[in-house]
């Protein structure tokens, strides 16, 4: 006999459409009084995982580099039977390759504008990503827990 939580329990399948769906994840991160930090961003799927990039001075990299652990969320749905998500507790790797930064930005800025290629942005949106890249590190999420839940399987 299958619990509840088994009834509404995403495949892998699923859970890799609903981050694809998606564009904003919150991830928490452990501040240096024990509370939890919590952000919203965009991000983009890189190989299965969730990444994104941040403000290498920020608060969420300031804790991440103390401390790597990390919860994400991505969720969607507005009603009790609509409501669907995935939580990803795992590791937090910070990436400072220049490149790699700048893949993920523009990655992350296409999906974040809802444009087919980064080439759509034109070239102020290039202009613009190129010289965040300067600020920002990449961060990818790696899984060592993964928990997800669709609610329209109830009924």
């Amino acid at each position: 006999m299958s619990s509840g939580r088994d009834q509404v329990k995403l495949s892998e399948e699923e859970v890799q459409a609903l981050l694809e769906e998606n564009v904003k994840v919150q991830v928490a991160a452990n501040g240096h009084q024990g509370y939890p930090h919590l952000t919203t961003l965009f991000y983009v799927v890189r190989d299965g995982k969730i990444a994104f990039w941040t403000y290498g001075r920020s608060q969420k990299i300031v804790n991440l580099e103390r401390d790597d652990r990390v919860t994400a969320l991505v969720e969607d749905g507005t009603d009790y039977f609509e409501l669907r998500g995935v939580s990803i507790e795992g590791r937090a790797e910070i990436v400072r390759d220049r490149d790699t930064i700048l893949e993920i930005g523009k990655a992350v800025s296409v999906r974040m504008f809802g444009v087919d290629s980064f080439e759509a942005l034109g070239d102020i949106g290039a202009q613009t990503v190129e010289k965040q890249a300067t600020k920002r590190v990449g961060v990818i999420i790696h899984p060592e827990r993964v928990a997800s839940w669709d609610h329209r399987k109830m009924t």
